[in-house]
């Protein structure tokens, strides 16, 4: 038994808040925080807002659990709604994107494994807070850095 590993506590509203491309993140749990094994975020999305056009991470897996409102997500063939409880896994390889097409906000949370995706929504919030206009080359850009592509059918 490691006696310098201990367990974490994140208690509401802890952890770091990134506004990047309309969402808003709180990451609760970080590569930093677990070793890189497990990233935990809470996210936002406003009515309208595209969370993240169809694209395939090839490094991670991501899971999305809708707590409130109505996501739309797509899963390589189409888009469908998921409602609080929905669950989404894209795991590696898989395309996936998201949104919300909806009238209300949509909370939900997403888990990383391992963790360190964090870091491309630190870069997205700090190149936009220097002046960078969001479009889909600046995204791919990033995501380019995280091996991630866009999902083209």
């Amino acid at each position: 038994m490691d006696a310098s590993v201990r367990a974490l506590l994140s208690r509401p509203g802890d952890g770091e808040l990134i506004e990047a491309a309309g969402v808003e993140h709180l990451f609760r749990l970080t590569a930093a925080q677990t070793g890189g094994r497990f990233g935990f975020e809470e996210f936002t999305l406003a009515p309208g807002i595209v969370g993240a056009r169809p694209h395939v991470h090839h490094a991670h897996d991501e899971f999305f659990y809708v707590l409130d409102g109505e996501l739309t997500v797509h899963d390589g063939d189409g888009e469908t709604t998921a409602g609080p409880g929905g669950l989404l896994a894209a795991l590696r390889g898989a395309p996936h994107g998201f949104r919300n097409a909806g009238d209300r906000p949509v909370r939900g949370l997403c888990l990383y494994t391992p963790a360190g995706y964090e870091d491309y929504f630190r870069q997205v919030h700090a190149a936009v807070a220097a002046g960078a206009v969001v479009d889909d080359d600046m995204l791919n850009e990033f995501r380019n850095r995280f091996n991630t592509t866009p999902y083209v059918r």
